[in-house]
């Protein structure tokens, strides 16, 4: 089966649920993705010399899930490995991908790592600015929302999808420039959510899908019955980067940023900022400080209050149409009265 994802054609040899496999077979594949039992070509690189990679333990998922990464071969190939047994073998050059779950995992529990961190990671192998971030479609052009683990951005770009907007990818937001042009790729048609957010937008926290069974996390379809997915990468007009919720009454509220603020939040926002690699930390800062000179940057302080997400959701809506480049007059999909 062949399916698309953050710009790269995937060829897998089972079925991936988050994702719509295309009528394309003959076309060429970036990535090749295996899930069971580990082929020759994973034999032989773990019979590799392998040495473990330096990792920061700044992130406390990564810390907590005491997830490692190793080398084989002078970086021929990759091991990651998650705290629950769950691990992937890369090639060099991300083009292949072998994985296998976890003791008492499921192949969905790996898939649902394969297109998060695996994805991310391959992301930084093939040199392209992934950032922590959901991105949302406002016609013609994409909007990104900045945040760490838990800020909302997820939250955010579903309930700006509940009101019409379609969304190109959350939590990781990978990112390249033609021409001058930085463009947002297209992730996976689902948002992915903890039950209080969906409780938030439902009002009930079991009204979604679970991601897999026996997790609590569920996912919004971006299938186009409830909500929208934009499956065509799209120039990016502007980023908002979340702030600490506050209890301060003019909460939610926007502000512009200077480009030396917005630089220095979005090198800590960065996808596997957590992976040291001086040469690629080096790149992505000059990615960060073109990036801040091409599209305009600001600060969203969300309310503590959760009732008020409603607001937070128009506010951002609003100051799109009102001053993001070339921002669109209408939804294209349908308004959702709720949020």
């Amino acid at each position: 089966m062949i399916y698309q994802a953050y710009g790269f054609t995937i060829r897998s040899a089972i079925a991936i649920p988050a994702l719509s496999p295309t009528a394309l077979e003959t076309i060429p594949c970036d990535i090749h993705f295996e899930l069971g039992t580990a082929p020759r070509w994973v034999e032989d690189a773990l019979a590799l010399a392998n040495r473990p990679l330096p990792i920061r333990r700044s992130d406390g998922l990564v810390a907590e899930s005491k997830f490692t990464i190793r080398e084989y071969g002078c970086r021929q190939f990759f091991q990651l490995r998650y705290g629950d047994g769950t691990r992937f073998v890369l090639d060099h050059g991300a083009t292949r991908i072998w994985g296998e779950p976890g003791p008492g995992l499921s192949d969905d529990d790996a898939i649902v790592y394969l297109l998060g961190p695996v994805m991310g990671f391959v992301l930084h192998r093939h040199g392209r600015t992934a950032l922590h971030a959901s991105a949302v479609a406002f016609n013609e052009h994409a909007v990104a929302l900045v945040g760490s683990a838990g800020a909302g951005k997820s939250t955010a770009a579903a309930a700006l999808a509940l009101r019409g907007w379609p969304v190109l990818c959350e939590d990781v937001c990978a990112i390249e420039e033609t021409d001058r042009v930085l463009q947002v790729l297209p992730g996976y048609p689902r948002v992915c959510l903890w039950p209080d957010s969906v409780n938030l937008l439902f009002a009930s926290s079991e009204a979604l899908p679970l991601i897999v069974n026996g997790w609590e996390k569920r996912y919004l379809p971006l299938d186009g019955s409830t909500a929208h997915f934009a499956s065509n990468k799209l120039p990016l007009a502007a980023i908002y980067l979340l702030a600490p919720r506050s209890d301060d009454t003019a909460a939610p509220r926007v502000e512009l940023i200077s480009q030396r603020e917005a630089v220095l939040q979005l090198v800590q926002s960065t996808y596997m900022n957590w992976l040291v690699d001086r040469d690629r930390r080096a790149a992505e800062f000059d990615e960060i400080a073109k990036l801040v000179t091409l599209v305009p940057c600001f600060q969203i302080t969300p309310s503590l209050e959760p009732a008020r997400l409603a607001e937070l959701a128009a506010l951002i809506e609003s100051h799109v149409l009102q001053h993001a480049h070339r921002a669109p007059a209408r939804p294209v999909g349908p308004i959702h009265s709720d949020v």
